[in-house]
Order: structure tokens, then C-alpha cells, then sequence
């Protein structure tokens, strides 16, 4: 413990004790976490083990934004053991990047090498579809912050895991893939910065998830991630929260099976790996 408070990484050692001891699972080879919308995707995977409120886990926040459930579900998938946050904390909730990468370090505190990202996004690109999924290739961080705590230096050349998204391709060759910029909001982006965006190599925005894959990152996890096309940039439309959620929820369930398979044909190749 510092002078100024535990660590962030204390934080997760407590909140990974706590999961253990309520669980009775130790170690886990996975974290998926679920974003607007997101629920759904693994309804398909069965009953969950076990399901917790993540506001009753040391240094988890519940979530406020619509379309996030918070809570903590445990899955057997295979044999293996994979946490599953359903909802998450945002940078435009005010407290510091520290509670939105929480669920990650906590995963890594239970031995997760795997980390499997949703959200929804808004297009920056005319052509996608509303409701269409995109595995992103990599990201533009554009909060003008980071997880990272201290002179600790992560590389980010490879942040989304080129071997689980060749596998997701495998598994479903109709995949798009797509860059994905960060803003913090809670406001939707002007026009203006939609076309700025598009200028820079984005292909869709939206307000979470890049926080995470840093912290995943400088964990040494594999990040892989699949995002929602729930508005198009520039069209002239006003973005609706709910259909934001709405269309989210349709392509989440559809997709369910399609997760379960990349976690596990993931998990088995790494493992001989």
C-alpha cells in the first residue's frame, strides 16, 4: 500500500480474492466484457455458473449508462472457466480511468490471458449497415488520457490480437474489419469531427473500450473486439440512446455463438501455443 492508497493493482488482487472466494473458481482463462446493447450475446451459452451484482465486488462501480446490465457472470465454456463483465464504467462518468479498466486488471488477477471487448459504435464509413458487426483492427485513442499509471511504457503495436482475429475471420469470412476512435462524451460527436475522424483512418467512434485494451495490453493479455454499427456518422439523424441498445441487442444475439467459438478455439490454440 502507498502512501496516497492501494494501488490500482491492489485494487484488483482484492477484487479478484473476492470473486475467487465467492466462485469457488481461482483462475479463469478469459474476460468478456459486453457493452450497449451487448447482453444477449450469451444467452446462447447456457446458465451461467454463477451471477453477481458487480457494484457488490470490491472497487467495481454500477454501471449508469442504458443497455448495461452490471453484473458478473461465470460460464463454463469447454471445461474453462470465463468471467464475463455485462456492463461497464465510463471515462464520462468522472472518476478517472482507474474504474473503467478495473474488470481488466481484476481478470488478469485470476490468471485471464484473453480479453474479448463489445460495444457499439457509431460509422463514420456510408457504406456499413445498421446492426452490421465489426472486428476492430485497432484503435485511435482520442481521450486525451490513459490507464497507465506511471512511467510504465506499453506497446501497442500489435494491440488487437492479429492470431484471434485471423481466427474470428476463420470462423466467419464475412467479418468487416475497422479502426474504432475513442471519444470520451457523454455528447455524440459534431459533424465536423465525424469527417475529421474519417480523415485520420477511423472507421467508427464511440465512448468506450480503448481504455481497456491499453490496460489489457500492459497486462500481456491478447485483446480481441467486436463492435455494432447503431447510427451512421453525417447522415443528419439524431442519435437515440435506445435504438443505440435496440440495434446492439439484435446483432449481440445473433453473434453469440460466433464469441463462444473464438474463445474457445482461442483458448485450445494458445494453450498449444
Amino acid at each position: 500500500m502507498s502512501p496516497t492508497g492501494p494501488s490500482a493493482f491492489d485494487q484488483a488482487r482484492e477484487a479478484a480474492a473476492h470473486l475467487a472466494e465467492q466462485t469457488g473458481q481461482a483462475a479463469y482463462v478469459a474476460l468478456v466484457v459486453l457493452g450497449s446493447g451487448w447482453g444477449p450475446a450469451v444467452e446462447s451459452w447456457g446458465e451461467p455458473v454463477l451471477r453477481l451484482r458487480a457494484s457488490d465486488v470490491p472497487h467495481f462501480r454500477a454501471p449508469v449508462a442504458e443497455g448495461h446490465r452490471g453484473e458478473l457472470l461465470v460460464f463454463d465454456l469447454g471445461g474453462r472457466a470465463v468471467l464475463v463483465q455485462s456492463g461497464r464504467t465510463h471515462l464520462y462518468e468522472g472518476h478517472g480511468p482507474r474504474p473503467v479498466v478495473h474488470g481488466v486488471r481484476t481478470a488478469a488477477a485470476l490468471g485471464v490471458r484473453l480479453v474479448l471487448l463489445t460495444n457499439a459504435n457509431g460509422s463514420l464509413r456510408p457504406d456499413w449497415e445498421i446492426g452490421q458487426p465489426v472486428l476492430i483492427s485497432d484503435h485511435l485513442n482520442l481521450t486525451a488520457t490513459s490507464p497507465v499509471e506511471g512511467a510504465t511504457f506499453v506497446d501497442l503495436t500489435d494491440a488487437w490480437s492479429p492470431r484471434l482475429r485471423s481466427i474470428a475471420r476463420r470462423l466467419d469470412a464475412g467479418l468487416t474489419e475497422g479502426v474504432y476512435a475513442q471519444l470520451v462524451g457523454p455528447h455524440y460527436n459534431t459533424a465536423a469531427e465525424a469527417e475529421w475522424m474519417r480523415r485520420v483512418g477511423g472507421d467508427m467512434v464511440g465512448m468506450s473500450t480503448v481504455p481497456e485494451a491499453i490496460a489489457a495490453r500492459e497486462c500481456s493479455m491478447e485483446v480481441v473486439g467486436f463492435s455494432t454499427v447503431t447510427a451512421i456518422e453525417g447522415g443528419g439523424d439524431v442519435t437515440d440512446p435506445r435504438e443505440v441498445v435496440r440495434a446492439a441487442e439484435s446483432t449481440a444475439a445473433r453473434l453469440g455463438p460466433l464469441l463462444a467459438a473464438l474463445l474457445t478455439e482461442g483458448i485450445t490454440e494458445g494453450a498449444r501455443g
